[in-house]
């Protein structure tokens, strides 16, 4: 059992958890909790080590989830209480934790959509938005630049295992155009433009959104073809955007079942 906070295992977990710079020079991340380690295994992920504490290790739980990782041939580590305590990102760990790879997911070479994140730096927004995706089907995520790490563990929190089934890519904004050189690309936006269920959403196409505080960069605006808004009614006069782009994804869904696509 681990028991010292100095142990170097736990000084890297520590950092993987709180740095960017430390998680890109390794190439790895820290999930959190049973249900994201379940996730991970029932998608295949390869794990590199799992941290976990007696207690956890005691519950129905931990004994089916250890027997799991195992069979991976993952290392399973017991630490003590507090040394799970320092290398969790939560007040209240769970009592396991686990180190895995970057994750490659292969983009696809033709897609008929794809949702472009546009510099969202609020980490619980971005996890939100990438498990609407998965839920609505989305093939293909695109970053831009100053978009949050997507392996920043409220991101990871937020997403709820979105990141094992959600092919990403990060481009530039010419990379963006030349990528969906063929699609129709529509910016939401909070106060003008078509309503969205004006749009086509069975033609290749593809749905940029942005923070609500700032709207939409110029170079999204310069990007897109036509912007799009959701109207409203009540005494609001925008949406947050994981709501917002949740709402706009599930017409795609809805006009693709409605079309039999």
């Amino acid at each position: 059992m681990i028991t010292s906070l100095s142990n170097d295992r736990v000084k890297r977990v520590r950092a993987l958890q709180s740095r960017r710079s430390a998680r890109r020079k390794v190439n790895q991340f820290v999930i959190e909790g049973s249900r994201l380690l379940d996730e991970a295994v029932k998608a295949n992920i390869p794990i590199v080590e799992v941290y976990y504490t007696e207690s956890f290790a005691e519950s129905d739980d931990g004994v089916s989830l250890l027997e799991a990782v195992s069979v991976q041939g993952a290392a399973a580590l017991s630490v003590d209480e507090a040394v799970m305590i320092d290398m969790s990102d939560t007040k209240t760990p769970q009592g396991i934790l686990a180190v895995l790879p970057f994750l490659a997911l292969p983009a696809p070479d033709q897609t008929a959509f794809a949702l472009i994140v546009d510099g969202i730096s609020d980490p619980g927004n971005l996890g939100t938005i990438m498990r609407s995706a998965v839920a609505a089907g989305v093939p293909l995520m695109i970053t831009t630049s100053g978009t949050v790490d997507l392996y920043n563990p409220k991101v990871l929190r937020g997403a709820m295992g979105a990141h094992f089934y959600l092919a990403t890519q990060q481009l530039s904004w010419p990379g963006i155009a030349n990528r969906l050189d063929q699609h129709a690309i529509f910016v939401a936006d909070s106060y003008e433009g078509a309503a969205y269920y004006q749009i086509d959403w069975t033609q290749p196409c593809a749905l940029i959104v942005s923070e609500e505080a700032h709207g939409a960069s110029q170079e999204a605006r310069a990007t897109a073809h036509a912007a799009i808004t959701i109207p409203m009614i009540g005494p609001v006069d925008s949406l947050n955007v994981a709501m917002a782009s949740s709402v706009l994804l599930f017409e795609r869904v809805r006009q693709l079942a409605q079309a039999g696509l």
